[in-house]
Order: structure tokens, then C-alpha cells, then sequence
């Protein structure tokens, strides 16, 4: 191999190699190297192209062709390796390839830019990450239902202000998650859209002299080809939506973790980890703690932080390729790994788990049960404000005397207001409560199978990727 291709692609217009400071600076290949399997990916579509379009020989682009997949073969089992002078995953490839195919591998950059280049790679690895959390979502979905269905009857307190507010089933509130996630579904397809778009033709920014078919490539990658070259290099939005998607899928996380590191605490009662799902105490032998739980909070913050990351480095940058761009792949490989790290162990803590549905029933009765009272005597006829407040009294005078208001006697609640006189009492226990709703979408037994019919129609659906 000649010394005048050796060195950067770049190298000619300089009189030194760059220092080892800069050097480790601007190098990218620790990180993007597991990109190296797009970068074939598209590298392989690309030179068939220069074979169909003739900008190279037919005969060349089928070894470029061999070779890429010779060095894929190297990537999937491990053996890959890269040094720092690589500086990023397409010199590594390419480099890798030379020593295969020879000096042919110096025509695969005909008519492509490592802009364009690398704007592929991370367009192949957003639509790649975005179907793995899709389906890693779709498995925590699944435990949902499953749960629901294997504990439809018992009931405990929802919440507001996380104060006790109104018996609810639990499995409605599992559902009320499934639908958070229904959304988050929704997000992560947009973002897979979005990134389904082929850069390449872009080259630098402006397009290339040469007679490329930029819908060939697309084509090959089950893509749609670009619009415009310059927007093509400098847009990173696809990284944004998926960046978002994580962001809010972890805000969702962090909710349900935060419920469960509640639900098991001894104050709350209501539910108990599996062993394998939780950690104990270095020094207090009796701890059991909801470190997945409290894990799943955690990250929410850095899912948060890494989407607003990369729009901060995003947002001063004039249109074309600047090296900030470089910026934009930690950011999101931590979000994809976060969030899959989070998921892979979600499914089986939701099914391993065990409720007190005493505790929890319990818990759903007394004062919870106000609004009961409150709407009994709305459907009477009475103004909701002169019932609201006629009930407030009741909850207060039963508060001074030390008695629930399941204990109330009938002369307490006819003095509260005269129609509650008529009360039928099995309304004022929790099971009566929820039976009551009559709403859609609400809590009762018969609303809440629509929802689990629903759910399980829904994910019959969703077609694997």
C-alpha cells in the first residue's frame, strides 16, 4: 500500500499528524464503533450502487461488496478491533476492508461524505433502537395484563395528593399504566418514522458531481431517499423524537417505580417483591429493598438530561455538518441502553409479585368512601355543593368521634343530611363503591374487563418486529 493512502482521508491537506491531545479529542471510535454493523449495512447498499450506476466497475463493486461482509462477519464475532488513529468507525471499516479487498476498498468513498455517511449510521441505529424498545415495552405491556387478570378483584385506595381518595380496582389502575404506554408505543413509532429516511447523496452537503441514484441506496435500506442534500447532513430531529420517546417512557417508569417503592413499604403494606427482584442492607439484616424500582426513578433523570443535551447542542449550529454533531451519539446510546436495561427486568418483577389484598381493601374503606355519600345524594336531587358540604360535616363530627364512616350510625347520617336516611349501607364499603361507577372508562368490575378486552385485543395486534 502507498504511503499517500495512509493516514486520514483528510490527511493530504496537512504537513503533520495531529496531536496525540487533539488526536484523543477528536476521536469518535470508542463510541461509534457500535455503529460499525450500520455502517456496513449502508456501506454494502452504497457500492452496489457505484456497480449499477457504473461509477465503478461491476466487478469491483461485487468484492467491495464481499469484503463488507467479510468485515461484518469480523464485527459479529467480536474480533473487530480499532486503534485511535482509526478516529472514527468508517476509517475502521474501510481500513478493515483495504486489508481484504486491497486498494479497491479506496473507491467505496466515491460520491459519499462521512457526513452522509454517519447521518445513515445513526438513522439505521435510531430505527433499530426504537423496534427494540418497542418490543422490550410490549413484553412489560403483556405483565400488565397479566396481573390485572390474575388479581381483578382486589381493591385499593387511589390516590390524590397521595392522600386516600376513592376505592379503585387494582387492575384499573394497572390499566391506567398500559394506557401511559400505549402512548409511549405511539412516540417510539413516530420516532422509528422519522428516522426511516436515507441520507446518503447528501455527501458533504451539496450532492456530488457524480451520477449516483440516492433511491437505489434508500431502496436497498427500506428507506425513502432525501429531499434535500443540506438538511440531510445537518438534521439530527429523528435522534430527537426517539430521545423524547425514552424521555417520557422513563417519566412513565419513574411513576409506576415510584407507586411499587411506596406500595411495599411497611407503611403502605400493600405489595412484596420477589427476592430476586429486590437487594437487602449491609448493616440491617432485615431490610428488603425495591432497588429495581427505585433504579427505574432514577434514570428518568438522565433520560430527561440526554434529550436535553442533545437539543442544547443543537440548537445554536448553523445548517451543515459541525463537530458538535459528534456529540450526538452518547447521549442517545445511553438512552436506548437505559431504557432496555430498565425493561429487561420490569416483565418478571410485575409478575413475581404478591399483594395484601386485606391491607389493601382496608385501606379503600373509611373516609374514602365520602364521595359515595356526596354523589348518593347529588343523584337525589340535592345541589352537589349543599351535599359536598353536608358530607364534609359528617366526615368531620365521625373524625371527633373516633368512628369510620362505615361505623356511622343511621341517626348520624340522617342527621348529615335527611335523604341519607335511605342509604342503602352496603354502598359505604369499598366493594359497593366500586360497583357503583357507571361511567366509561371508570373502575367498576364490568368497565374495567372492557378495558382488559381492549388491552388484550390491542397487543393480539401489534405485529413483531
Amino acid at each position: 500500500m502507498s504511503e499517500r493512502n495512509t493516514g486520514p482521508l483528510w490527511g493530504g491537506r496537512f504537513s503533520s499528524s495531529p496531536a496525540e491531545a487533539f488526536e484523543r479529542l477528536n476521536a469518535s471510535i470508542p463510541f461509534d464503533v457500535r455503529l460499525a454493523p450500520y455502517d456496513i449495512e449502508g456501506s454494502i447498499a452504497h457500492a452496489r450502487m457505484l456497480g449499477e450506476t457504473g461509477i465503478v466497475r461491476r466487478e469491483e463493486s461485487e468484492e467491495l461488496v464481499r469484503g463488507l461482509r467479510a468485515v461484518l462477519k469480523e464485527v459479529e464475532s467480536g474480533r473487530f478491533s480499532w486503534t485511535l488513529e482509526d478516529e472514527d468507525v468508517h476509517t475502521a471499516v474501510e481500513r478493515w476492508l483495504r486489508e481484504i479487498v486491497g486498494d479497491v476498498a479506496l473507491k467505496l468513498h466515491t460520491g459519499r461524505s462521512r457526513n452522509d455517511q454517519v447521518a445513515l449510521d445513526l438513522h439505521l441505529f435510531v430505527r433499530d433502537a426504537a423496534g427494540s424498545i418497542r418490543g422490550a415495552l410490549l413484553d412489560a405491556m403483556h405483565a400488565l395484563v397479566e396481573v390485572a387478570e390474575a388479581h381483578g378483584g382486589l381493591i385499593l385506595p387511589g390516590y390524590t395528593h397521595l392522600q386516600r381518595a376513592q376505592p379503585i380496582l387494582l387492575s384499573h389502575h394497572l390499566l391506567a399504566h398500559f394506557r401511559a404506554f400505549e402512548r409511549d408505543l405511539e412516540r417510539l413509532d413516530a420516532a422509528r418514522e422519522a428516522a426511516n429516511v436515507s441520507p446518503l447523496g447528501a455527501a458533504a452537503l451539496g450532492g456530488t458531481p457524480h451520477p449516483i441514484e440516492p433511491a437505489l441506496t434508500a431502496e436497498a435500506l427500506g428507506m425513502r431517499p432525501l429531499v434535500n442534500s443540506l438538511d440531510a447532513v445537518s438534521e439530527r430531529d429523528f435522534a430527537l423524537d426517539l430521545l423524547y420517546a425514552c424521555a417520557v417512557l422513563g417519566v412513565h417508569l419513574s411513576r409506576l417505580g415510584e407507586e411499587w417503592v411506596l406500595w411495599t413499604s411497611s407503611e403502605f403494606g400493600f405489595a412484596t417483591l420477589d427476592d430476586a427482584y429486590s437487594s437487602g442492607s449491609s448493616i440491617m439484616p432485615q431490610k428488603k429493598n425495591p432497588d429495581a424500582y427505585e433504579l427505574m426513578r432514577g434514570k428518568a433523570g438522565r433520560l430527561i438530561g440526554n434529550l436535553n443535551a442533545l437539543l442544547v447542542t443543537l440548537k445554536s449550529l448553523p445548517l451543515g455538518y459541525s463537530k458538535d454533531l459528534q456529540e450526538d451519539k452518547e447521549p442517545l446510546f445511553d438512552s436506548v441502553d437505559s431504557v432496555l436495561g430498565v425493561l429487561a427486568v420490569l416483565p418478571e418483577m410485575l409478575r413475581t409479585a404478591s399483594f395484601d389484598g386485606n391491607r389493601m381493601q382496608e385501606a379503600a374503606g373509611g373516609f374514602a368512601l365520602a364521595t359515595e355519600l356526596a354523589d348518593y345524594l347529588a343523584a337525589r336531587g340535592v345541589p352537589f355543593r349543599e351535599a359536598h358540604r353536608a358530607v364534609g360535616q359528617l366526615v368531620r363530627r365521625c373524625e371527633e368521634a373516633g368512628i369510620s364512616l362505615e361505623d356511622a350510625p343511621d341517626e348520624e347520617l340522617a342527621a348529615a343530611h335527611p335523604a341519607l336516611a335511605d342509604l342503602p349501607r352496603d354502598l359505604l364499603t369499598p366493594e359497593g363503591s366500586v360497583a357503583n361507577k357507571k361511567s366509561p372508562g371508570s373502575t367498576s368490575s364490568g368497565s374495567v374487563e372492557r378495558q382488559l378486552r381492549r388491552a388484550r385485543e390491542f397487543l393480539a395486534n401489534q405485529i413483531p418486529d
